[in-house]
């Protein structure tokens, strides 16, 4: 992929691919550590954008992964961020289902946590959803968040960068004055956080448009069955199609959050039955866990 890139960087192998690139296990020759390496194709000015918004977010926090490096050629970017091993929560989902109130209290936490940070730098994220919420592969131990893709984020008060009327992120995890055209603010997110929520508890994608529906006539709805009450009262507030009914901060959702765990009941074995396991796979021939073990192929 040209000289540039030939010094630094050695492509290892794919291990994901979004609607912006290609995202490839790298090893970093300087820092001598295999990367995640995400390559975009300098195709349009898009891209470009999601490019220079993504690089240009610096935020040291346990559960946010924040890129780390870039490089640039004449027909690609790439940048790097640490390696994540564990799979999205999409994924856990998918091999577990609904999953347990304390251990989903665990993630919200810690997604609040790494928002609260995000927000502290007047960045609205845009585009919280299950697949953007990485996890460390730590097995059957205490899970381990990570708030990730910033390629739509904003910070409050700058330029669109696109038409007024255009609702960037992604369909089904829009809050209300999102699809109104207001301009992102950080109740946006917190509304992302409540649908993430009933995802993680339920098992199922919550329709957001229906959620809203029966907020004006029945006040705030009953909770769904899966959900414990002390635990819906937090998700309800996340969710209120008003955003200044709803929490205004990730820090005072995390609190509410807390008290809520109190009153939960005490947690049981399906706990112990959630493993979060390595999602990447072995290291292909040639690579061992100090680095190659000949020299990386060329980006």
């Amino acid at each position: 992929m040209g000289e540039l890139f030939a010094g630094r960087y050695g492509l290892v192998d794919p291990i994901g691919r979004g609607g912006a690139g290609a995202v490839w296990r790298a090893w970093d020759q300087r820092r001598k550590r295999y990367v995640a390496a995400k390559v975009l194709q300098q195709s349009d000015a898009h891209t470009l954008l999601r490019f220079v918004r993504e690089q240009a977010l610096r935020i040291d926090h346990p559960h946010v992964l924040a890129p780390m490096s870039w490089a640039a050629d004449d027909d690609k970017v790439l940048f790097t961020m640490e390696m994540v091993g564990g799979g999205s929560l999409a994924h856990l989902i998918g091999d577990y289902g609904p999953l347990p109130p304390h251990f989903v209290c665990v993630l919200l936490d810690q997604l609040l946590s790494g928002l609260a940070a995000v927000h502290a730098e007047g960045v609205v994220h845009r585009d919280i959803k299950p697949a953007n919420l990485l996890l460390e592969a730590t097995g059957t131990g205490r899970p381990h968040l990570r708030l990730s893709d910033f390629g739509i984020a904003m910070r409050k008060g700058e330029p669109r960068l696109t038409d007024t009327n255009f609702v960037m992120g992604t369909p089904g995890y829009f809050a209300p004055e999102q699809m109104l055209g207001e301009e992102p603010d950080f109740p946006a997110d917190l509304f992302a956080v409540g649908l993430v929520a009933l995802y993680l508890l339920t098992g199922r994608k919550p329709d957001a448009e229906a959620l809203v529906e029966l907020f004006p006539g029945q006040g705030v709805p009953s909770a769904p069955q899966e959900v414990p009450e002390p635990l819906w009262e937090v998700v309800a507030n996340l969710l209120h199609p008003d955003p200044y009914a709803r929490f205004r901060t990730a820090t005072g959702a995390r609190k509410a959050l807390a008290t809520a765990v109190e009153l939960l009941d005490p947690p049981d074995a399906d706990e112990e039955r959630i493993e979060v396991f390595d999602q990447l796979g072995p290291l292909p021939p040639g690579f061992g866990p100090d680095g190659p073990e000949r020299g990386p192929e060329p980006l």
